[in-house]
């Protein structure tokens, strides 16, 4: 028989949680039929063995181990794409989230509406103990998600929602699939109103394992927002592409203010230098953001760096025959320079998607 509620539990070493959660889940709904998909990244921490043990005298449990494959976003896909029934809720295994909570998301579901949301910003939710950067990072993720949002949720950070699987089944082919912020995704997805509702709760602090919030969690929000925002003309790598362009341009004027303005040395080898500077610095974080699934490790990176180097160098010289002939027109420097670092950013994008990381073997030293 089909439970009525699937959870989707993305796990990366909670090998320590998995049995915490299981019981908790197991006190609050002893009314409900359920089951429990864990879809774990290949922990090293052994979490999928955990995970098969458990399952081998509990049919409720399964495990969904990936190989080669990771992220928040996916593998909450491929674990609602595995099941059947008909409420699936999104829950993290680190035991901050309010497990008491499901049977009132669970009946808002069964009362029609498309997805529930457990929110720490409404009346009555909090943060808990979470720490003021993490709050201030939360709460600027949540204005800048704002911007995109279809319908007003209080938490669309949220990590902790449930949802039916016909209103997945409309959205599902419009997901990225990338990322950590898979509700984001969904609720700006929907190409139909939805029925939304919201319900507090009060983080946890976490007492094991260990946080996943870096800089690639950051990353991947500001490319889905950009993504959601210009993804329909834009390929999402192109637009990854041009924000790490951006940093490098920043990068390159400031180099060049350093050498032209402050140290008083001429334009051309300046700009020579800062194009230099730029250049290392955008290979850099392209392999480790914009081509993560292709990254080069090892040998291959520095072999990378090298055709990087040399796809680039056209770019470059149209970059430094613009920028000196709008400077001997008299343009200021930072426009010159500006304008030169910006005129090549096409043909990089293109020659080094191809020589650089395009090859089937990428990635691999």
């Amino acid at each position: 028989m089909t439970a009525e509620l699937t959870i989707v539990v993305p796990t990366y070493n909670e090998r320590d949680n998995v049995r915490l959660l299981l019981q908790a889940v197991e006190q609050a709904l002893k009314d409900a039929s359920w089951e429990m998909i864990f879809v774990d990244d290949d922990s090293p921490d052994g979490t999928a063995d955990v995970v098969r043990e458990i399952a081998a005298s509990d049919s409720r449990v399964r495990c969904i181990r990936r190989i080669g494959r990771k992220g928040l976003a996916s593998a909450c896909i491929e674990g609602i794409l595995s099941s059947a029934s008909p409420y699936i809720c999104i829950m993290d295994a680190d035991m901050q989230h309010d497990e008491k909570i499901l049977p009132a998301m669970l009946n808002a579901l069964r009362d029609d509406k498309d997805i529930v949301v457990a929110s720490r910003y409404m009346e009555g939710g909090d943060t808990g103990t979470l720490s003021r950067h993490r709050v201030w990072v939360s709460r600027v993720a949540t204005k800048l998600g704002g911007i995109i949002l279809k319908v007003p949720v209080t938490d669309p950070m949220s990590g902790y929602f449930m949802l039916t699987r016909e209103f997945f089944e409309s959205v599902v082919y419009r997901l990225s699939g990338k990322g950590f912020k898979i509700l984001l995704d969904i609720l700006v997805s929907a190409d139909r109103p939805m029925r939304v509702a919201e319900v507090p709760y009060i983080m946890r602090q976490r007492d094991r394992g260990e946080s996943k919030l870096n800089a690639m969690v950051v990353w991947e929000f500001v490319s889905l927002v950009v993504e959601k925002i210009f993804g329909r003309i834009f390929p999402r790598r192109f637009i990854s592409f041009t924000i790490v362009g951006f940093s490098g341009m920043f990068l390159h004027l400031c180099i060049l203010w350093l050498m032209y303005r402050h140290l008083s040395q001429q334009f051309l080898p300046s700009q020579a230098l800062a194009t230099f500077i730029a250049m290392t610095s955008n290979y850099v974080f392209n392999n480790y953001f914009t081509y993560r699934d292709k990254r080069l490790h090892g040998a291959m990176f520095f072999r990378g760096l090298l055709s990087f180097y040399i796809a680039c160098s056209f770019g470059a010289l149209i970059n430094l025959a613009l920028a000196s002939l709008l400077y001997d027109f008299s343009f200021p420097w930072w426009l010159a320079g500006a304008t030169g670092a910006a005129a090549g950013a096409v043909w990089n994008y293109a020659v080094t998607a191809v020589l650089t990381w395009g090859g089937e073997n990428a990635g691999r030293a």
